[in-house]
């Protein structure tokens, strides 16, 4: 796919938390824990740290940036305490400028009354339209950035009303349509997580090897990289609280249906995390290998396969395997050309991608090329690449995608937000090939899919493939803007954010 996205906004962030009871500095696990997911945001990016009752923050945008040795005892003073979480992001929700961006870099601090609550947020809320009221109402100063500073304040007033974290956060699960995985500490040094009902998005726990360190993480990497022992991801609807014992785990709304976002498992996950007991770059290779299966005379009419580096990589190794086609690694990715090009306008989107992917002409001349890709969202990435092959001389280039035909948007935290952008919605696979000037577009199917996953169709999100939202919000919204758009109407921005197709 290698896109990130339209208007400089993304799959919404990851997040990382930590708590020592050595009293040591934990900004050193935080940092490598945020820092091994910097590929789940590239905008912008923020550490927050708890000591005596206090706050300390930074935020900047970019990267996480390089710490240097000489340096590291500055850090310590600007971001003191045993307790910290951290987020990096890519936009969403609210407006995609600088300054707006700025002001939606994450953590958050929310205070009323002597209370206060810091919040590390993964996700997208639907119904965004009555909790801004709602905040506007409880808050005087009250102004809207994005969702990660609704949740913030809607956990601050259920502990103002509630004086009581699960209840607070039992609130905020039974108020919000949408994805949000959370971990935060309260005014009072207490730490915890939780997950949406429906568990959309990751979130795992994990403790150093002396049971001293505890943590939370969009994946697993992070905790790999701090050398932490993975325990367990945490189920939808539940609530981690921790203390020295280790971690207290509440179930906060019974029976909720299980609805992990498959699109981590094709696309945004980094290829060593664990998702449901495997790594993440097993389930891309099983990919591939369907596909093979799925388009046998394709497969043998191909003389080479080629990668879309780097998400593609995996898939090309199933194909390899299944086929015996040789992977010519004959695409190269500029590694210090970090922009995702779905997060870029238009104009910029062709200079970036052209520059981005490097392919080496000699290798694919007078080749029957088969190329391996995440995903088709808008199609242009695709479209560059083709060319590219046609100008070094490929005589066929057909694209073996892992991830279903998207066909509706995602109002969870990946920013495809419209009909309109989607390929996809509008044409079948035979048009979209015409379009991107493949001689064929495979598209893996959703049952190969669901088989590789190894998990049920009812316990994955797949909406952006089948049109089933789990959550009622985001299917009314996606039902009353998908007859406006066949109908010809203009859409206007991200639908869950139009004023008139709110509840």
């Amino acid at each position: 796919m290698h896109t990130q996205r339209e208007k400089g906004t993304t799959t919404g962030c990851g997040i990382f938390g930590v708590i020592n009871y050595e009293n040591q500095h934990v900004f050193p696990y935080v940092y490598w824990g945020l820092r091994a997911q910097n590929h789940r945001g590239h905008q912008s990016h923020g550490f927050l740290t708890y000591s005596n009752g206090e706050f300390y923050a930074y935020k900047s945008l970019d990267l996480v940036p390089k710490v240097k040795s000489d340096a590291i005892h500055e850090w310590f003073s600007r971001l003191p305490g045993s307790i910290g979480i951290a987020n990096v992001r890519y936009t969403t929700s609210g407006k995609c400028d600088e300054v707006s961006i700025v002001q939606g870099t994450q953590p958050f601090i929310a205070a009323i009354d002597g209370l206060k609550v810091a919040l590390s947020f993964n996700g997208n809320i639907v119904n965004t339209q009555p909790l801004r009221k709602e905040m506007a109402e409880n808050f005087s100063n009250f102004i809207y950035n994005c969702d990660s500073d609704l949740v913030c304040h809607k956990m601050l007033l259920g502990l103002k009303q509630t004086n009581d974290l699960v209840l607070a956060a039992k609130g905020v699960m039974e108020s919000l349509d949408g994805a949000f995985s959370v971990t935060g500490i309260t005014g009072d040094g207490t730490f915890f997580a939780f997950k949406d009902p429906h568990g959309i998005k990751p979130l795992c726990a994990g403790h150093d090897p002396n049971s001293k360190t505890y943590a939370f993480s969009s994946e697993t990497v992070s905790l790999d990289m701090n050398s932490f022992v993975r325990d367990f991801e945490l189920n939808p609807g539940e609530l981690v609280i921790v203390s020295k014992d280790g971690f207290k785990r509440i179930q906060v709304i019974p029976n909720p249906r299980h609805a992990f976002c498959a699109f981590e498992y094709a696309y945004f996950a980094r290829p060593d995390s664990i998702f449901n007991h495997k790594y993440v770059y097993e389930i891309r290779e099983d990919f591939g290998r369907n596909i093979v299966k799925e388009y046998p005379q394709i497969a043998k009419d191909g003389d080479i396969i080629i990668s879309v580096p780097e998400t593609g990589d995996d898939s090309a190794m199933g194909v390899h395997e299944a086929s015996g086609l040789r992977w010519e690694r004959a695409s190269r990715r500029h590694r210090y050309v970090t922009e995702r090009a779905f997060i870029l306008l238009n104009a910029e989107r062709y200079s970036t991608i052209d520059k981005k992917i490097n392919i080496l002409d000699a290798k694919v001349k007078d080749k029957n090329v088969i190329i391996t890709e995440d995903s088709i969202v808008r199609g242009d990435t695709n479209s560059i690449i083709i060319e590219k092959m046609r100008k070094a001389g490929a005589k066929k280039v057909y694209v073996f995608v892992t991830f279903p035909r998207i066909i509706g948007p995602c109002f969870y935290g990946i920013d495809m937000s419209s009909y309109g952008q989607l390929i996809g919605s509008r044409h079948s696979s035979e048009e979209i090939a015409k379009i991107i000037g493949a001689d064929g577009v495979c598209y893996q199917s959703l049952e190969g899919l669901i088989k590789a996953i190894g998990t049920k169709e009812d316990e994955l999100c797949l909406a952006c493939v089948t049109g089933k939202y789990p959550t009622p919000c985001a299917q009314k919204i996606a039902d009353i803007m998908k007859n406006r758009f066949q109908e010809g109407c203009e859409e206007k921005g991200r639908i869950y954010e139009n004023d008139d197709v709110q509840p």
